[in-house]
């Protein structure tokens, strides 16, 4: 008896532990992981040395360009050297070719004096970042994560240093009179080992490297859970996954990280609570599980969320008075439109339909006939009033697609008006479903290229917090030290939380146009839960072609679209079983 119970205890214990924790070596007996880092790594080799400090301190630094393999050794050759003396230190920046998240892997030799060295590493998103201070003046931190700090290497040995998001690494000598040998200088990468199921190709390369900026930049913020920022904010921001969710779907299909992100938020928000504590990002959380379930099609997930959903709807409805939101917590959209509180009011408004006529839809799914008609009554009510969006297209966008003003009117009266200018890279996404509501798929396709692309010439591979065209009417790239009379694109510029070097040039928010080439250019709309219906209609705009994938639970869809001499779109697509096609066209 006594040996069954041991079983079934260790039975027990078995089943209980993570899965991936049975992976440990036999000699850790019971000691228990709570999970596996579902990340990889890879070693990245420099493209180029940006700048070195002028005189000799330094010599053989193209070595570091040579591809490396991690491990110190006697031979002594291929050696970049850096020596100091009194008053002169010795540094060096170094270009890894692409923003990355991760540290660097730094191989030493063996000079005569065996102490461990100092040396400061700085990590920067632009050049301008890995020559700066950490101080009030430039904006340049070490907030979330580290990026500008001394460490000792040793004689003789490796060390692995950094965690934070990147592209370039500066490495001085920090005391007089020493010699650094180094052999190698590797960027280490940490990501997540996806297919890109998704795709999309056209005859313009500027959009297909568009589309492929959006999905990278949420790539690398696909860490053990959804950031927003790899440098900076690499936390969970509700409102701020909506656009990386409608990424992920596009690029991805499902992935782990959202679920675990998504429950982060619910499970450390008890309700009265708000999400982050904005009441628009509690919203965002309802809206995103409608638009998952609609991608995906997860019954049994969205069923977990049920006593949490029905809560917060309940919440949501008290916080109506006289037919008009009466949101309290922080009233929020996105930064560029934070000092426009007619324009919050108007943008909470629409959200608040928007979100209740997603809960209704929920409700209905999840057998929750009186919740959803609750939802329903109260949206009804809510579009009795409409509010002025004060000229400010994030509110428009969201008053446009709530349908409490005509699309077309939000189009020609605000949204259209002045091209790019007063744009922001969060909302840029609404703003561009609602040119599409509008019917204006050119003047969206034009603001893509424009806007998005101007990150891309200021030497972007990844797309950033904010942004503004008139930032680069006299700036040097980040790729560059900037010259006396250029404006610094990285350290001149910004507001609010991302003044100056502050300022984070990996922001998953701002990946919205890949989503929507998806969407409207490719032209894929999910009808029914799960991808099981899709309507192809493509809007190729001045486009004379386009191809690509997009990724469903049962199997990829392969598309292509093909503008004839009459004008007309000849269409070839190539669904997996399960995936019925409905042609817009017809």
């Amino acid at each position: 008896m006594k040996k069954l119970l041991a079983l079934l205890i260790c039975l027990f214990y078995l089943e209980n532990q993570p899965t991936l924790a049975q992976n440990l070596p036999p000699i850790f007996g019971t000691n228990v992981i709570s999970e596996k880092d579902a990340r990889i790594k890879q070693y990245l080799t420099a493209t180029r040395i940006v700048w070195k400090t002028s005189g000799t301190g330094i010599s053989g630094e193209q070595n570091l360009l040579r591809p490396g393999t991690g491990q110190a050794d006697l031979v002594h050759q291929n050696i970049c050297t850096l020596t100091s003396k009194e008053g002169e230190k010795p540094g060096l920046i170094l270009d890894f070719g692409k923003e990355i998240q991760g540290g660097i892997q730094l191989v030493t030799d063996q000079p005569s004096d065996h102490r461990p060295i100092k040396i400061r590493l700085r990590f920067g998103e632009s050049v301008s970042e890995t020559m700066s201070e950490v101080d009030t003046v430039s904006g340049a931190t070490n907030d979330h994560a580290m990026r500008d700090f001394v460490i000792e290497v040793p004689w003789l040995g490796v060390m692995q240093a950094g965690n934070t998001g990147f592209r370039f690494v500066r490495i001085d000598l920090v005391d007089d009179n020493r010699e650094l040998q180094l052999k190698e200088a590797r960027a280490i990468f940490e990501y997540r080992d996806l297919d890109y199921v998704g795709s999309f190709k056209s005859n313009d390369e500027r959009l297909n490297t568009i589309w492929n900026t959006g999905a990278y930049t949420v790539h690398l913020n696909m860490q053990q859970f959804l950031w927003d920022g790899i440098k900076r904010d690499r936390l969970v921001w509700v409102g701020d996954m909506h656009p990386e969710i409608m990424t992920i779907n596009s690029v991805f299909g499902k992935n782990e990280v959202v679920a675990k992100s998504l429950d982060q938020a619910r499970d450390i928000t008890p309700l009265p609570g708000w999400m982050n504590g904005i009441s628009a990002y509690s919203m965002w959380w309802v809206l995103i599980h409608r638009d998952l379930y609609k991608y995906q099609g997860d019954k049994q997930y969205l069923k977990k969320q049920q006593k949490y959903l029905v809560a917060l709807l309940d919440l949501l409805l008290s916080k109506i008075k006289d037919n008009k939101e009466n949101l309290d917590g922080t009233r929020f959209l996105d930064w560029p439109s934070s000092e426009n509180p007619k324009a919050i009011h108007a943008g909470l408004h629409a959200m608040m339909i928007m979100t209740l006529d997603a809960g209704a839809e929920l409700c209905t799914i999840l057998d929750e006939p009186a919740q959803a008609q609750k939802c329903k009554a109260a949206s009804t009510n809510l579009k009795l009033y409409v509010p002025d969006a004060n000229g400010s297209k994030q509110a428009a966008a969201l008053l446009a697609l709530s349908g409490l003003v005509p699309a077309q009117k939000a189009n020609s009266e605000v949204l259209a008006v002045d091209g790019c200018a007063r744009m922001s890279t969060f909302y840029g996404y609404y703003m561009l479903q609602a040119r599409a509501k509008a019917g204006d798929y050119q003047g969206a396709i034009d603001c893509i290229r424009n806007y998005w692309g101007g990150m891309l010439d200021m030497g972007a591979t990844t797309f950033w917090e904010d942004f503004d065209l008139d930032w680069t009417k006299n700036a040097a790239p980040i790729t560059e030290i900037v010259p006396e009379g250029k404006d610094d694109i990285h350290g001149d510029f910004g507001a609010y939380c991302y003044k100056n070097l502050r300022h984070s040039l990996c922001h998953g928010w701002a990946s919205g146009p890949t989503a929507w080439l998806s969407e409207h250019v490719l032209g894929v709309t999910v009808l029914e839960a799960g991808c099981k219906t899709i309507r192809i209609q493509p809007n190729l705009g001045d486009l004379k072609w386009v191809e690509g994938t997009f990724p469903t639970p049962m199997g990829a869809v392969k598309i292509r679209h093909e503008k004839l001499a009459n004008g007309k779109i000849k269409s070839t697509i190539d669904a997996p079983k399960g995936v019925k096609v409905v042609d817009g066209n017809l």
